[in-house]
């Protein structure tokens, strides 16, 4: 008897949405090593965004002003709170804290370089001040962190400012990561630490369990600089309503709020991914604690996490932030994952634009490494030119949509500029959407 079962059509192969084949690579590599993903960057997944807003726009019930004739100011004070000599910005684009460690000499540099040219400020990140950082930097925000790597009181007094960080957007609630192979001897010199031994911070500071703490160590920093320098708090996107407030009562000049889509220079991913909320998320709450303390345009408020362009810095503006910040967006416009490197990201098993084992050492860019042939690639003059080229577009973007909605001062713009395009985006921003005078949360329609 003749057997037809070979010619019975099929379905067709679909793939799991919940099993994809990036999930199932990743359970084959935890399988096979029983080791966690590590790596650098930050949140991959889509999330809600910048991109979900936008802008409406002057017309009759609005008027536009003259891009030509009439100016739009784009300065800003940080740190008018307490600080005898707040930081003065002509822009209001300020340069992430990023480690010499996770970076290599010539790049500090060069953001150094890029930030001074632009006249803003940049951050020295983990791991101490280098001299070729300060030496560049015109204005430079000095980090303190739980590890307090190369952290004195004579390089604080050097400083701008001093940021206490207390979390970071891509790891709420963990500590940094620098491996061996990244330990060079300068390195572990400034570190006080082994050469070649993997560097794991604490998530949380040694000096303080609470927020009555945190105000002791912010007024004996003050102390420390003669309260010259203003003092800001980082926190991560977690719980921006109550962790803003509690910055602002400890004390703070400044608040820096870093959503999930900042970067980092090593953890987990599965901390990356799933821990922490979208910068857009953050913005609103974080204002409204400090509307409801009486200290909105008192204390400052820096949104980073994710800023790529200057309509980002215009939509975060426009929800009541007073600066950014950058990190992922700065180290793209100095070289990173430049596409003329191709070839070597490829023998290291990866593509340009989605190389993130920053923690390996191996940058072919020269950006992420330790590595003295490699790190001599990045020429740190012509980086800096090339990051000062970029803030300069960023900012003249932001100016362009600020007079198109009528505005002569970037901190002039405000949520009835905006609309949104999701019905998650409409939520998180507190915007109607598009469309509608309504957004979720607000009642009726």
């Amino acid at each position: 008897m003749k057997d037809d079962t070979h010619n019975i059509p099929r379905t067709m192969p679909i793939q799991s949405a919940t099993f994809t084949n990036e999930i199932n690579a990743e359970i084959r590599r935890a399988a096979a090593t029983g080791i966690y993903d590590i790596r650098g960057g930050g949140a991959k997944r889509k999330v809600p965004h910048f991109d979900d807003l936008l802008f409406l726009g002057a017309s009759v019930s609005r008027y536009p002003l003259e891009g030509y004739r009439e100016k739009c100011d784009t300065s800003v004070l940080l740190g008018t709170r307490f600080a005898k000599n707040p930081i003065k910005l002509d822009i209001p684009i300020t340069i992430a804290g990023m480690s010499f460690g996770a970076l290599s000499g010539p790049a500090k540099e060069a953001l150094g370089r890029g930030a001074s040219l632009a006249g803003t400020s940049t951050t020295t990140g983990d791991g101490g001040m280098t001299q070729e950082e300060r030496g560049h930097s015109k204005q430079l925000v000095y980090q303190y962190l739980p590890s307090r790597y190369g952290m004195n009181p004579n390089d604080l007094r050097k400083a701008d400012a001093i940021e206490i960080v207390v979390g970071q957007g891509a790891k709420p609630g963990g500590g940094g990561m620098l491996l061996g192979q990244k330990i060079s001897d300068r390195v572990a010199e400034m570190r006080t630490l082994p050469k070649g031994i993997d560097q794991r911070s604490s998530c949380r500071h040694p000096d303080w369990t609470g927020p009555d703490d945190l105000e002791i160590k912010i007024l004996e920093l003050r102390e420390i600089t003669n309260g010259r320098v203003p003092i800001y708090v980082k926190i991560a996107g977690a719980r921006p309503y109550f962790d803003t407030t509690l910055a602002i009562k400890a004390g703070a000049d400044v608040v820096v709020l870093d959503g999930m889509q900042g970067g980092t220079a090593a953890t987990q991913d599965v901390f990356i991914e799933h821990v922490g909320q979208p910068t857009l998320a953050c913005i609103r709450p974080a204002v409204k604690a400090l509307q409801d303390l009486g200290m909105h345009r008192k204390v400052q408020l820096v949104i980073s996490g994710g800023i790529r362009t200057g309509a980002d810095v215009a939509k975060a503006m426009a929800l009541g932030a007073d600066a950014v910040s950058i990190g992922t967006a700065a180290m793209i416009a100095i070289g990173d994952n430049d596409p003329k490197w191709e070839a070597e990201y490829q023998k290291l098993g990866t593509t340009t634009g989605a190389y993130d084992d920053w923690h390996e050492g191996l940058d072919p860019a020269g950006i992420t490494t330790q590595d003295p042939e490699l790190a001599a690639r990045l020429d740190p003059v012509e980086a800096g030119r090339r990051l000062r080229n970029y803030l300069s577009v960023m900012t003249l973007e932001a100016q362009t949509i600020a007079r198109a909605c009528g505005h002569n001062h970037l901190h002039n713009l405000e949520p009835e500029d905006l609309c949104a395009l999701t019905m998650e985006a409409a939520a998180m921003a507190q915007v109607p959407l598009a469309g509608t005078e309504w957004y979720p949360g607000k009642g009726g329609f």
